[in-house]
């Protein structure tokens, strides 16, 4: 295989995966998913025995509703749409950063002020993904409203 084939075919390969979005009902599989998951955690909370494993399974299925839901095509896909979507997953990486470097300190404050000792400067993949996935959704919602009106 020569150079310009092999540049050709990563070129496609890229381009189909910048492209890459899911048929419009998934979205509504999505949703479904994130909130059967979502009261599924809330139940678990209340009993008395929550194994670790089926928690950081729930959490990995809600990160997957809210990818389904974000990378869902709207019904009408077009170029705004996708110049929204793409202002969207910017100000989402943008706040996801932020997010991922000021919570830390905010919780290890909030532990001092309430005087526990379990105070850590951490911040988990889970908080991360789900706090910039949210923001995304919830940003390109707003824009897509406000360019509709």
């Amino acid at each position: 295989m020569t150079i310009k084939k092999i540049i050709e075919w990563d070129r496609k390969a890229f381009q189909r995966l910048r492209n890459f979005q899911l048929p419009h009902y998934f979205k509504r599989i999505g949703l479904a998913l994130f909130l059967v998951v979502l009261a599924t955690m809330f139940a678990l909370k209340f009993t008395e025995a929550e194994p670790f494993w089926l928690r950081n399974l729930l959490r990995n299925f809600l990160l997957i509703g809210l990818l389904m839901i974000s990378v869902s095509k709207e019904r009408v896909e077009d170029e705004m749409m996708g110049a929204l979507r793409a202002q969207s997953y910017a100000i989402a990486f943008v706040l996801g950063v932020v997010y991922a470097l000021i919570q830390p300190y905010i919780d290890y404050v909030v532990a001092l002020v309430v005087d526990s000792g379990d105070a850590v400067l951490d911040v988990s993949y889970f908080q991360v993904l789900a706090f910039m996935l949210l923001v995304q959704l919830l940003f390109f919602r707003m824009m897509v409203k406000k360019c509709t009106v």
